[in-house]
């Protein structure tokens, strides 16, 4: 009776059957066996997608809780509220900047949204210092979802849909 009167929506513990992936970053569409790394091109640690990026800011691609940042600012996860694990890693080889050129927006443990601003990067440094500005996006734990790509050659990063993943 409560909930009809003041307009509170019932709780539920449901997992969503089905989420959607943004682009993470704007750039060109690369597909993940292109990436030149076999950590990410033989989908060691998980299937995606990368992107060339033409700019040094990166959001969330879906929502989510940040469960791990690390502290070179150059990778992070996110746990969706269906329980996907999506690694955003900038670049190839930039651990060793040792988080130069990298502002993080975010920590762990905060919750966000689809789009919202998570980490900046100097474009340039990386170019300059790491093997590669490819940047993956793996869900690391595709063994229980099955993964849909779309077909776009450019993405806007918080606008252009990559990638559906539904529960198993």
């Amino acid at each position: 009776m409560f909930k009809k009167l003041f307009g509170k929506k019932e709780e539920t513990n449901q997992k969503p059957e089905e989420e959607q992936l943004v682009a993470p970053v704007s750039g060109k569409l690369v597909p993940i066996e292109e990436v030149p790394d076999p950590t990410f091109g033989e989908k060691m640690i998980g299937d995606g997608f990368a992107i060339e990026p033409k700019d040094g800011h990166v959001v969330a691609p879906i929502a989510g809780e940040i469960v791990q940042f690390f502290p070179t600012k150059h990778a992070f996860g996110i746990k969706s509220a269906g329980g996907a694990e999506v690694l955003v890693h900038i670049g190839l080889e930039t651990v060793g900047m040792n988080g130069e050129g990298f502002t993080a927006h975010v920590k762990e443990g905060d919750n966000v949204k689809a789009g919202e601003k998570i980490v900046d990067f100097d474009l340039a440094l990386v170019k300059e210092k790491a093997a590669h500005t490819v940047t993956p996006v793996v869900i690391t734990n595709p063994d229980h979802f099955s993964l849909s790509k779309e077909s776009a050659s450019e993405a806007t990063a918080g606008e252009t849909p990559l990638l559906t993943v539904r529960a198993k």
